[in-house]
Protein backbone atom coordinates (compact mmCIF):
# COMPACT_ATOMS: atom_id res chain seq x y z
CA UNK A 1 0.00 0.00 0.00
CA UNK A 2 2.02 3.32 -0.98
CA UNK A 3 -0.09 5.60 1.10
CA UNK A 4 -1.01 5.45 4.40
CA UNK A 5 -5.03 4.03 5.73
CA UNK A 6 -6.72 6.81 6.50
CA UNK A 7 -5.48 8.23 3.50
CA UNK A 8 -7.29 6.02 1.29
CA UNK A 9 -10.57 5.90 3.79
CA UNK A 10 -10.34 9.92 3.22
CA UNK A 11 -10.26 9.35 -1.18
CA UNK A 12 -13.60 7.21 -0.70
CA UNK A 13 -16.60 8.72 -2.06
CA UNK A 14 -19.67 7.82 0.49
CA UNK A 15 -21.95 9.91 2.30
CA UNK A 16 -22.81 8.99 6.70
CA UNK A 17 -20.89 7.00 8.41
CA UNK A 18 -18.75 3.88 7.44
CA UNK A 19 -18.25 1.14 10.29
CA UNK A 20 -15.96 -1.45 10.71
CA UNK A 21 -15.66 -4.38 11.75
CA UNK A 22 -12.31 -6.50 12.00
CA UNK A 23 -12.34 -10.24 13.56
CA UNK A 24 -9.53 -13.25 12.95
CA UNK A 25 -10.60 -16.08 11.05
CA UNK A 26 -9.76 -19.84 12.16
CA UNK A 27 -6.88 -20.07 9.98
CA UNK A 28 -5.58 -16.59 11.63
CA UNK A 29 -6.56 -14.80 8.55
CA UNK A 30 -9.08 -11.77 8.95
CA UNK A 31 -12.74 -11.23 8.26
CA UNK A 32 -13.46 -7.37 7.99
CA UNK A 33 -16.72 -6.47 7.43
CA UNK A 34 -17.48 -2.44 6.56
CA UNK A 35 -21.33 -1.32 7.42
CA UNK A 36 -22.54 2.22 5.69
CA UNK A 37 -24.71 4.17 8.20
CA UNK A 38 -26.84 6.90 6.66
CA UNK A 39 -28.71 8.41 9.80
CA UNK A 40 -30.49 11.13 7.29
CA UNK A 41 -31.90 8.79 5.19
CA UNK A 42 -35.96 8.30 6.18
CA UNK A 43 -36.06 4.76 4.22
CA UNK A 44 -35.75 1.59 6.45
CA UNK A 45 -35.25 0.22 3.61
CA UNK A 46 -31.80 1.09 3.88
CA UNK A 47 -31.87 -1.29 6.96
CA UNK A 48 -31.64 -4.37 4.38
CA UNK A 49 -28.79 -3.68 2.55
CA UNK A 50 -26.06 -6.07 4.15
CA UNK A 51 -22.45 -5.21 5.24
CA UNK A 52 -19.55 -5.79 2.67
CA UNK A 53 -17.74 -8.61 4.18
CA UNK A 54 -13.84 -9.52 3.02
CA UNK A 55 -11.83 -12.27 3.98
CA UNK A 56 -8.32 -12.35 3.62
CA UNK A 57 -4.43 -12.60 5.25
CA UNK A 58 -2.90 -9.39 6.36
CA UNK A 59 -1.16 -9.33 3.48
CA UNK A 60 -4.05 -9.88 0.67
CA UNK A 61 -6.08 -6.90 2.67
CA UNK A 62 -3.29 -4.62 2.71
CA UNK A 63 -2.71 -5.13 -1.33
CA UNK A 64 -6.81 -5.61 -1.94
CA UNK A 65 -8.91 -3.74 0.36
CA UNK A 66 -9.44 -0.25 -1.37
CA UNK A 67 -9.71 -1.76 -4.54
CA UNK A 68 -12.35 -3.92 -3.37
CA UNK A 69 -14.51 -1.82 -1.30
CA UNK A 70 -14.24 1.30 -3.17
CA UNK A 71 -17.16 0.63 -5.74
CA UNK A 72 -19.45 -0.94 -3.61
CA UNK A 73 -19.27 1.69 -0.60
CA UNK A 74 -20.25 4.23 -3.52
CA UNK A 75 -22.87 2.47 -4.49
CA UNK A 76 -24.51 1.93 -1.45
CA UNK A 77 -24.06 5.73 -0.42
CA UNK A 78 -25.48 6.84 -3.84
CA UNK A 79 -28.07 4.24 -2.88
CA UNK A 80 -29.23 5.66 0.19
CA UNK A 81 -28.71 9.18 -0.59
CA UNK A 82 -31.08 8.03 -3.90
CA UNK A 83 -33.58 6.68 -1.46
CA UNK A 84 -33.28 9.89 0.63
CA UNK A 85 -34.17 12.17 -2.23
CA UNK A 86 -36.63 9.77 -3.34
CA UNK A 87 -38.65 10.39 -0.24
CA UNK A 88 -38.23 13.92 0.18
CA UNK A 89 -39.37 14.06 -3.62
CA UNK A 90 -42.67 11.90 -2.37
CA UNK A 91 -43.04 13.79 0.29
CA UNK A 92 -43.25 17.17 -1.69
CA UNK A 93 -45.46 14.88 -4.61
CA UNK A 94 -47.83 13.99 -1.41
CA UNK A 95 -48.18 17.63 -0.59
CA UNK A 96 -48.44 19.05 -3.65
CA UNK A 97 -51.44 16.61 -4.06
CA UNK A 98 -53.30 17.44 -0.89
CA UNK A 99 -52.95 21.07 -1.80
CA UNK A 100 -54.20 20.31 -5.17
CA UNK A 101 -57.05 17.81 -3.63
CA UNK A 102 -58.11 20.99 -1.35
CA UNK A 103 -58.10 23.70 -3.96
CA UNK A 104 -60.22 20.97 -5.83
CA UNK A 105 -62.16 20.49 -2.70
CA UNK A 106 -62.82 24.29 -2.34
CA UNK A 107 -63.80 24.45 -6.01
CA UNK A 108 -66.43 21.97 -5.98
CA UNK A 109 -68.04 23.64 -2.76
CA UNK A 110 -68.09 26.89 -4.25
CA UNK A 111 -69.97 25.76 -7.27
CA UNK A 112 -71.94 23.59 -5.58
CA UNK A 113 -73.12 27.10 -3.08
CA UNK A 114 -73.06 28.96 -6.81
CA UNK A 115 -75.58 25.84 -7.90
CA UNK A 116 -77.47 26.16 -5.07
CA UNK A 117 -77.77 29.98 -4.84
CA UNK A 118 -79.07 29.98 -8.55
CA UNK A 119 -81.32 27.21 -8.17
CA UNK A 120 -83.28 28.67 -5.03
CA UNK A 121 -83.21 32.33 -6.37
CA UNK A 122 -85.17 30.26 -9.56
CA UNK A 123 -87.41 28.18 -7.62
CA UNK A 124 -88.70 31.83 -6.01
CA UNK A 125 -89.24 33.21 -9.06
CA UNK A 126 -91.28 29.93 -10.66
CA UNK A 127 -93.55 30.22 -7.21
CA UNK A 128 -93.98 34.49 -7.84
CA UNK A 129 -94.72 34.02 -11.45
CA UNK A 130 -97.25 31.35 -10.25
CA UNK A 131 -99.00 33.94 -7.77
CA UNK A 132 -99.03 35.83 -10.66
CA UNK A 133 -96.53 37.93 -8.93
CA UNK A 134 -94.67 38.96 -12.02
CA UNK A 135 -92.86 42.24 -10.88
CA UNK A 136 -91.85 40.57 -7.95
CA UNK A 137 -90.70 37.55 -10.27
CA UNK A 138 -88.57 40.50 -12.49
CA UNK A 139 -87.07 41.63 -9.22
CA UNK A 140 -85.80 37.88 -7.76
CA UNK A 141 -84.10 36.79 -10.83
CA UNK A 142 -80.36 36.43 -10.09
CA UNK A 143 -77.86 38.43 -12.07
CA UNK A 144 -76.22 36.94 -15.09
CA UNK A 145 -72.74 38.23 -14.43
CA UNK A 146 -72.72 36.08 -11.72
CA UNK A 147 -73.72 33.27 -13.64
CA UNK A 148 -72.38 33.15 -17.09
CA UNK A 149 -73.05 29.65 -17.63
CA UNK A 150 -77.11 30.32 -17.31
CA UNK A 151 -76.92 34.36 -18.64
CA UNK A 152 -78.96 33.77 -21.65
CA UNK A 153 -81.68 31.90 -19.54
CA UNK A 154 -82.15 34.30 -16.90
CA UNK A 155 -82.30 36.94 -20.06
CA UNK A 156 -85.16 35.38 -21.51
CA UNK A 157 -86.72 34.89 -18.32
CA UNK A 158 -86.41 38.43 -17.82
CA UNK A 159 -87.68 39.07 -21.48
CA UNK A 160 -90.60 37.05 -20.70
CA UNK A 161 -91.31 38.78 -17.35
CA UNK A 162 -91.00 41.81 -17.81
CA UNK A 163 -94.02 41.26 -21.02
CA UNK A 164 -96.09 40.32 -18.12
CA UNK A 165 -95.89 43.63 -16.91
CA UNK A 166 -94.42 45.76 -18.66
CA UNK A 167 -97.53 47.88 -19.28
CA UNK A 168 -98.28 48.49 -15.37
CA UNK A 169 -94.56 49.22 -15.41
CA UNK A 170 -94.58 52.38 -17.60
CA UNK A 171 -98.33 53.22 -16.02
CA UNK A 172 -100.38 52.83 -19.68
CA UNK A 173 -103.04 50.88 -19.28
CA UNK A 174 -103.64 49.36 -22.80
CA UNK A 175 -107.06 51.02 -24.05
CA UNK A 176 -110.38 49.12 -24.38
CA UNK A 177 -111.80 49.63 -27.65
CA UNK A 178 -115.65 49.58 -27.77
CA UNK A 179 -117.65 48.92 -31.02
CA UNK A 180 -120.01 51.64 -32.24
CA UNK A 181 -122.99 50.19 -34.02
CA UNK A 182 -123.57 51.02 -37.33
CA UNK A 183 -126.33 53.39 -37.66
CA UNK A 184 -128.85 52.55 -40.14
CA UNK A 185 -131.09 55.55 -40.44
CA UNK A 186 -128.91 58.74 -41.37
CA UNK A 187 -129.69 62.14 -40.47
CA UNK A 188 -129.74 62.87 -44.59
CA UNK A 189 -130.85 60.30 -46.86
CA UNK A 190 -132.34 57.41 -44.55
CA UNK A 191 -134.30 55.07 -45.97
CA UNK A 192 -137.96 54.41 -44.52
CA UNK A 193 -139.14 51.21 -43.58
CA UNK A 194 -141.05 50.05 -46.61
CA UNK A 195 -144.28 49.08 -44.48
CA UNK A 196 -144.72 52.31 -43.16
CA UNK A 197 -145.31 53.41 -46.78
CA UNK A 198 -149.05 53.97 -47.51
CA UNK A 199 -149.95 53.09 -51.36
CA UNK A 200 -148.77 56.78 -52.53
CA UNK A 201 -145.33 55.86 -51.42
CA UNK A 202 -146.50 58.45 -48.44
CA UNK A 203 -145.34 57.39 -45.00
CA UNK A 204 -147.65 58.32 -42.15
CA UNK A 205 -145.83 60.42 -40.42
CA UNK A 206 -146.17 62.89 -43.79
CA UNK A 207 -150.00 61.99 -43.64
Amino acid sequence: MENGFFYNIARLDFTGNLQMIIEKSKDNGLVVSILLRNESCGDSAKDLIPPLTLIGTAEELDEGFFPQIAKPVEQMSGLMVDMEAFLVQMEIAKKNSAMEKQQEEMKRKGKEARDKKYEDAMDKVEVLEKEGKFRDAWTKLPDPSEFPQQAELIRKRKAELSARFAPDLFGANTPQVESIPEQVNQSNGHQDDPDQLDDDGVSDEEE
